[in-house]
């Protein structure tokens, strides 16, 4: 396995190969979407069986437009999921088992980032993963990306001096990236090191040249305010984003400033984006003391995974979606189990790129 890395003294190495690599849009054809299958392990079999449908139900939509690839924690997991997508409706022949030991499921933040070079030629990206700034569980999910790599024969990427969690960033997949200061560079992320080095790291590993930075709000959920929750790229000139509205119900201490920063985000050619706006759910989330994003969507080759509440307003982002995304199935899932844990669909799915010819 081909590492790219830093040097002895933690200072990054300044070479060619590590300019050579740019992260892909999600919505670009994927060889396959990652999942860490929920285990018992960490936090019991209550946990595991309350949130285990959304898993079968990805996997089930998934693999008929591009291969599944589930982290099992061990073999005996193996086994166990395989049944349970037996009869579930999911094309087996598009689904593989890698037994790769995790602490929880939220791949996005904790699994590999793939990136391509302009030959197509793919490598994983291993930023550093701490538990969301310590507060959780972390060692085995720290270690994932250098697992996929070395399953996948891939480079790696080494970028451990920083900590990045998946869904903390955003790109457009033509050289911006958006992020929220409060989950990238605050007191619990990434203490000591300028934003301006910060950047520097995303810029040699992601191929970013251009950023967007929220404040988001720190100490309001687990994550302190992942942007994937708050707007996504849809293409390098639109944005979707919390309508303005709903937009003080994200978060207490959510600053409005934030969704001007929004509105008046510029490109890497400079030109302004589009913004789409995407209601929260109309009422709180049954069980729960605050409203559902719709915006933690994600983009398969062939549907638009969608968290649903049983909230009048999934029937609205539904039909959003479906508008911007029309050769695609959406298709919603009930992700109430799931939310109490602080995350939705994007949290617990990665894109792999397909090679490129």
């Amino acid at each position: 396995m081909a590492t790219i890395g830093i040097s002895a003294d933690g200072r990054q190495k300044e070479t060619e190969s590590m300019y050579k690599y740019t992260i892909m849009s999600e919505d670009a054809p994927h060889e396959g979407t990652w999942l860490a299958w929920p285990h018992h392990h960490t936090y019991g079999t209550a946990y595991r069986d309350s949130i285990e449908p959304v898993w079968v139900a990805m996997a089930a939509a998934l693999s008929g437009g591009e291969r599944v690839h589930i982290i099992a924690y061990d073999e005996t997991e193996h086994r166990r999921i395989a049944r349970k997508l037996e009869g579930s409706g999911a094309d087996m022949a598009a689904i593989d088992f890698v037994a790769v030991p995790t602490d929880d499921v939220w791949i996005r933040d904790t699994g590999p980032v793939f990136v391509c070079d302009s030959s197509g030629r793919q490598a994983v990206v291993d930023f550093a993963f701490d538990g969301w700034g310590r507060k959780a569980p972390h060692s085995l999910d720290d270690a994932v990306p250098r697992r996929v790599a070395a399953i996948t024969g891939l480079p790696l990427c080494d970028a451990s001096d920083v900590v990045i969690e998946g869904g903390a960033v955003e790109t457009d997949g033509a050289g911006t990236l958006m992020a929220c200061e409060s989950s990238v560079v605050s007191p619990g992320r990434n203490r000591g090191l300028a934003k301006e080095y910060v950047e520097r790291r995303l810029r040699q590993c992601l191929g970013v040249s251009n950023f967007i930075w929220l404040k988001g709000a720190i100490g309001e959920d687990i994550t302190d305010a992942h942007i994937d929750g708050i707007a996504r790229f849809y293409d390098s000139h639109t944005i979707i984003a919390v309508a303005r509205n709903d937009f003080a119900d994200l978060y207490e201490g959510i600053d409005m400033a934030d969704y001007d920063v929004i509105a008046s985000a510029r490109n890497a050619d400079g030109e302004p984006y589009r913004v789409v706006q995407m209601p929260l759910t109309r009422k709180n989330v049954r069980g729960l003391g605050y409203k559902g994003s719709y915006l933690n969507f994600y983009v398969g080759n062939t549907v638009v995974l969608m968290p649903a509440y049983g909230d009048a307003n999934d029937s609205v982002a539904v039909r959003m979606l479906t508008e911007l995304y029309p050769g695609r199935r959406v298709v919603p899932i009930d992700v109430t189990k799931l939310y109490k844990h602080g995350g939705m669909l994007h949290c617990v799915t990665r894109q792999q790129p397909a090679a490129r010819q």
